[in-house]
């Protein structure tokens, strides 16, 4: 009987910096669990200060609704994201894993590579920290490599651009 499994698909090779989960967890405090820490304190304060008789009841509320999915996103969030992010330029493609929840793999032939652009928002640079974006003839988006040091992510906009002009096809 012949065996029709499917070859697996190895993850990518090489890991982001390991300051991203630094970068992640800062984003974290700044987008989703600061305001909700934020948010559970107001109402908190406001409750002790107005309405004591509400905190017996809005405490846990306030315990179980806001901050423990704050704390347990600040945590988790930027591990896991670590755990996932991942990157590979072979002679022919680059080959990219991401994401925290939604997780994506994404191989983009070199012969579509159309530009390659370097990103450093004002939290990345205060960790030494760039994004890769690779921008591709193709309707699927970019390939962002977030996480990389700065000097591995000019290294890595470098190569994609001369590998890119040597393999034949649409970016030659």
């Amino acid at each position: 009987m012949p065996d029709h499994t499917t070859p697996l698909l190895r993850p990518p090779r090489h890991r982001v910096d390991p300051r991203a989960r630094r970068w992640w967890t800062v984003q974290a405090l700044l987008t989703v669990s600061g305001p909700m820490l934020l948010t559970a304190l107001v109402l908190a304060v406001l409750s002790v200060l107005f309405f004591p008789g509400a905190l017996p009841w809005l405490g846990p509320l306030l315990l179980v609704a806001l901050v423990l999915p704050a704390l347990g996103y600040l945590v988790v969030m930027p591990r896991w994201r670590y755990a996932v992010h991942a990157w590979e330029l072979g002679e022919r493609a680059v080959y990219a894993a991401g994401g925290w929840f939604w997780q994506k793999r994404r191989i983009a032939p070199l012969s579509r590579v159309q530009t390659v652009d370097t990103v450093r928002g004002p939290v990345q640079r205060r960790y030494g920290l760039a994004t890769v974006t690779v921008t591709t003839a193709s309707t699927a988006g970019d390939i962002k490599i977030a996480g990389l040091s700065d000097a591995r992510a000019e290294e890595l906009s470098r190569r994609i651009g001369e590998v890119a002009q040597t393999v034949p096809g649409d970016a030659a």
